[in-house]
This record gives structure tokens, sequence and C-alpha cells, in this order.
């Protein structure tokens, strides 16, 4: 029984990053067995509950805020922003930046959230302006799955 222990904790130490400082969704995913593990950890957070999954979103960092411009995020994190050109916003671009995830989190109680690989601080910002508006119910619904899609990412990396 020790040995199934065992192989959880390193699961949980390899594992528990991919969703934003919350290991508790790679433990919950641990079935000892193989199978699509996004798929699995997907619905761990779908069937957490509402305060479990608030918690997750909130476990995010701005979008070129504060932590990320005093080195304070994870590696995961730090990566995916740089990759997406948030490192290197014009003082008007973290200015406006800044406005927005204040605004958002005032609005909607946890930070605004985007799956960056791939696209452009541009793009980013674009996106980001027109989910401002979104309703609290559509836009709670629309952070859950880019927390998703971030993972999936995230495991993808891993095992490229």
């Amino acid at each position: 029984m020790r040995k199934l222990e065992d192989i959880k904790e390193k699961f949980v130490e390899i594992y528990g990053g991919i969703y934003e400082h919350s290991p508790w969704v790679a433990e919950a995913s641990f079935d000892g067995g193989v199978g699509d593990l996004s798929l699995k950890m997907r619905q761990v957070v779908e069937d957490a509950g509402l305060d479990a999954q608030l918690k997750l979103l909130r476990a995010h960092p701005d979008l070129a805020g504060k932590l990320a411009t005093s080195g304070a995020l994870t590696a995961e994190s730090t990566s995916e922003q740089a990759g997406a050109g948030l490192d290197d916003c014009s003082e008007a671009e973290f200015a406006e930046f800044t406005a927005l995830n204040e605004r958002y989190k005032a609005k909607f109680g946890f930070p605004y959230i985007l799956a960056v690989k791939g696209r452009h601080r541009v793009e980013i910002l674009e996106n980001f302006r027109s989910r401002i508006d979104n309703s609290p119910e559509q836009e709670f619904r629309e952070a859950l799955d880019q927390v998703h899609q971030i993972a999936k990412l995230r495991l993808k990396d891993m095992h490229n």
C-alpha cells in the first residue's frame, strides 16, 4: 500500500502545477490507472463545486500585472506571459492591462484568465476588452474553460 502512496506523491509532485497553485486537482485525479489525464483533471475541477472553482480562478495571476513585473509568477506563468510578449508591454499597454485587471476583478471577483500561449499581447488586449462586458455567469464559464485550456497546454508541453 505504501508503494501506491509513494507513486501518488510523485504524481502530485509532477502534475501538481498543471492547474495554477492547485495541487488538489492532480491529487484527486490520481487513480493509479492510465487514461486521458487532461480529461480526468478537467472532470475533477468540474465536479469540485463553485467554491473550489472560484478558489482555482483566484489562484491565477493578473496578466501583465505586479507579480509579473516583480518576478513572482510560477515558472509556467512566466514562460506563458513572456511568450505572448506581455513582458514587453509599452507604458500605454501596461497601463491598459492594469486598468482592465482592476475593473475585471472588481466586477467578477477573480482575475481575467486567458490561455495566452500562441497569442500576442495585442490580441490578448482585444480579447480582454471584449470580455469585460460579459455577464458574471458567462465569464465564470469562460474563465474555467480558459483554465482547462491552460492545463491542457501545460500537460502537452510536459509530454513533448
